[in-house]
């Protein structure tokens, strides 16, 4: 008998994959989760029935959400990742030599411990010297901590249960004091085919904080509709201008940096009546 798990990404589409094995299956405090193995894409994340990330495919997003801005930051030294429980994020941040700290903030627990045991090849860096795991409410660190980090990445999930508040602009007026003076910061915005109105909202919200705002876009094929967006605020650095410094990367590069900038008609016209 053939398992199948499928993602309804709308009330009318969605993602459906032949299942080799459940290797987890379990309610958090927060949230359902389930680690699977997948014909197509091995080993999958799922909280309260959203994939999350994948081994085949969870290098694209984890280098689009770090990369642009970790380049366009001259001398990243102390960079937090609010959410970010699989340890992604925080791996790719730690292939720049400046770093000197990495501070993740996960409210789950549950994600880190199941991606620590399941997903060794993505959290495997939050074992690093330089990396501080805070089981920890990422809005309350951030007001927290003012004037503290070069780079903030809010990779978090949809905006649904714990993550609303990830995507008000009371958290981005946050993050803009947790920066230093030349700070600037990443958030995850969703599918600009299935997302308009969200995006157009964060976008909006975002740009009445930071001076220079920007939305960029990476192909992510088990997110839905396969088109991902992020957006950036930054301070002073224009995001889009990365400085072309090496690293090991499957996904990104400096002509990629470029080009994820270069926004189709539908997605420039969404920006411009935000």
């Amino acid at each position: 008998m053939e398992l199948w798990y499928t993602e309804r990404q709308t009330p009318y589409a969605g993602i459906t994959c032949l299942v080799r094995e459940t290797l987890c299956h379990f309610r958090t405090p927060y949230q359902e989760l389930a680690v699977i193995d997948t014909v197509q894409y091995g080993r999958m994340l799922v909280l309260d029935g959203m994939v999350q990330t994948t081994e085949q495919d969870e290098f694209v997003y984890h280098e689009m959400i770090v990369h642009v801005a970790m380049q366009a930051h001259p001398d990243p030294r102390h960079v937090l990742v609010v959410g970010g429980g699989d340890g992604g994020a925080i791996r790719e941040v730690l292939k720049y030599p400046s770093v000197e700290s990495a501070t993740l903030v996960e409210i789950d627990e549950a994600v880190i411990n199941a991606a620590k045991e399941y997903l060794p090849a993505i959290a495997g860096a939050l074992d690093d010297p330089r990396v501080r795991v805070l089981v920890a409410d990422g809005i309350q660190h951030v007001r927290e901590n003012q004037g503290k980090y070069d780079c903030i990445f809010v990779d978090s999930t949809e905006p649904v249960g714990p993550a609303v508040g990830l995507f008000a602009e009371e958290f981005y007026a946050g993050i803009y004091r947790a920066l230093k003076k030349d700070g600037l910061f990443v958030a995850q915005t969703e599918s600009p085919f299935f997302n308009r109105d969200l995006i157009k909202k964060v976008f909006a919200r975002i740009s009445r904080v930071f001076p220079l705002v920007k939305l960029y876009l990476a192909s992510v094929p088990t997110y839905p509709s396969g088109l991902w967006s992020f957006t950036a605020g930054s301070k002073c650095y224009d995001p889009e201008t990365g400085a072309g410094r090496p690293v090991m990367t499957r996904y990104y590069n400096a002509e990629v940096h470029q080009g994820a900038f270069r926004l189709p008609v539908f997605v420039r016209e969404l920006l411009e009546d935000s």
